[in-house]
């Protein structure tokens, strides 16, 4: 699931930054994420401590999206 998560994460990085934030496919990537994040988490019972690759990926997923605002 994790490999699926970072694949999905990676699709949505590379179209943002050729397409632009706010395209269609990078706005797909970006919901397919958030579906993978969610299964991920419902899959894990909402454990108390994601893993530190979770913590990661999402660290970068906030650095990243902010610049759709500049």
């Amino acid at each position: 699931m994790i490999e699926k998560i970072k694949a999905k994460r990676e699709l949505m990085i590379k179209s943002a930054n050729t397409l632009g934030f706010t395209s269609e496919q990078t706005i797909k990537y970006s919901q397919e994420l958030d579906e993978l994040i969610n299964e991920y988490h419902r899959m894990m019972g909402q454990a108390s401590k994601p893993p530190e690759e979770i913590k990661f990926a999402l660290k970068q997923m906030i650095m990243i999206w902010p610049k759709v605002l500049v």
